[in-house]
């Protein structure tokens, strides 16, 4: 079974650095022994720590709890194909939406021909359109092997920007804002199948969030997918950089970033 991109670990680790509070700080806010945050920290799993550190990492408790058991269920859309695609020791995804003769690809992996060798294993048709979401390599390494087949390249730093909107085939792709893992980020709401449908890049991981390098940027990011995703039906489905997919129903539940009691909503 795939295990999640982030496990409670990585999870405390982002809400420590983003809220710039270190484990110590933390265990006194919570009431915990120091050695026991370590403790955790380091994979020690707990429900009853993660219950007390929750609050002060402004995370939903109940989804923190909760998390080493979470795993979204499984992608259920035929025309949606996940490429999951080597990235050193880890996985990156590339994600491939086929309808009829139109074939759409949202980033490109890191190694350079990984992303066209996995297009050309499923037998994909050439591509009309590449999408990036964010600049960094594991996300562009493979764009040389498409602008060598002519296929038109949009994303940051290729022409795109927040509020435009293409069409391809029976297809809509409209680019949102959602920088703070990266800067900038986009993500892209794709219309024309048969439920609503994000790509999130690395802004959102299934139970998780990107990491980001300050306070001010973590804070951003936040509100950023709080913008972008409040507003969305639960059924939407969400497609993210590393990780399985996952729906905006469960990430509501199951995310200690996103679910609905979580405080990191009162930030803002």
């Amino acid at each position: 079974m795939e295990n999640l991109e982030d496990d409670h670990t990585y999870v405390i680790r982002k809400a420590f650095k983003g809220l710039a509070l270190t484990p110590g700080e933390a265990a006194l806010r919570a009431g915990l022994p120091e050695s026991e945050v370590l403790a955790f920290a380091r994979g020690n799993f707990s429900e009853a720590t993660a219950r007390r550190l929750a609050p002060v990492l402004h995370l939903n408790a109940d989804a923190l709890a909760r998390h080493p058991r979470y795993l979204p269920r499984p992608l259920a859309l035929p025309n949606v194909h996940r490429l999951d695609l080597p990235f050193g020791h880890e996985r990156v995804n590339a994600w491939l939406i086929w309808e009829n003769d139109t074939a759409i690809l949202f980033d490109t992996g890191h190694d350079p021909g990984s992303c066209a060798v996995a297009l050309d294993a499923i037998g994909a048709p050439p591509l009309q359109l590449v999408f990036i979401t964010h600049g960094h390599h594991d996300h562009t390494g493979g764009i040389p092997d498409f602008q060598n087949r002519a296929t038109r390249i949009h994303g940051p730093g290729h022409g795109m920007k927040p509020g435009d909107t293409l069409r391809c085939g029976p297809l809509t792709v409209r680019a949102c804002d959602l920088s703070g893992h990266a800067t900038p980020s986009l993500g892209y709401h794709v219309g024309g199948l048969a439920r609503p449908l994000l790509v999130t890049g690395d802004s959102l991981f299934a139970g998780s969030i990107g990491g980001c390098g300050s306070p001010p940027l973590y804070q951003h990011a936040l509100a950023r997918l709080h913008a972008i995703l409040d507003p969305l039906p639960a059924d939407t489905l969400l497609l993210p950089g590393h990780g399985p997919a996952t729906t905006l129903g469960e990430e509501r539940a199951a995310n200690p970033f996103l679910s609905p009691q979580s405080p990191a909503k009162k930030l803002y």
